[in-house]
């Protein structure tokens, strides 16, 4: 093979390399955002209310809530709000058959503020706690 060939083939193979670092890069982020609909790790605390409940759970020195409505159906207005003390509020709110959420952060010891809600009703924590 003369060095014609090797010259011609080069760009052709950085082409390759990088757009295979790039789909290495976007492809795992894209598929785990479109893919989440539950949180990982152990429940350890449900706050029941009127029309629903919110669900926390704990993986490591990571938070998840989930609101989940008491009846399903049709669309309903549900919210789900995790606040980590110092860190900025992470909420997920619309209208949703089964959940909202799930919303997470980092919490590594620091307290927390956790509101829910279903419709008319809802679930506040009324102050910083410690899970």
């Amino acid at each position: 093979m003369g060095r014609g060939a090797i010259r011609r083939r080069l760009p052709a193979g950085a082409a390759v390399l990088v757009a295979s670092v790039l789909l290495a890069i976007a492809g795992p982020g894209q598929a785990q955002a479109a893919g989440q609909t539950s949180c990982d790790g152990r429940k350890i605390r449900t706050f029941s209310f009127s029309t629903g409940s919110v669900k926390l759970y704990k993986n490591g020195a990571y938070l998840c809530a989930m609101t989940f409505p008491k009846r399903t159906g049709g669309p309903q207005w549900m919210m789900v709000s995790l606040k980590v003390r110092g860190f900025d509020e992470v909420v997920d709110e619309g209208l949703y058959r089964r959940h909202a959420g799930p919303v997470r952060s980092y919490v590594a010891g620091r307290k927390v503020w956790i509101k829910g809600r279903v419709g008319d009703g809802s679930y506040d924590s009324g102050g910083w706690k410690r899970y």
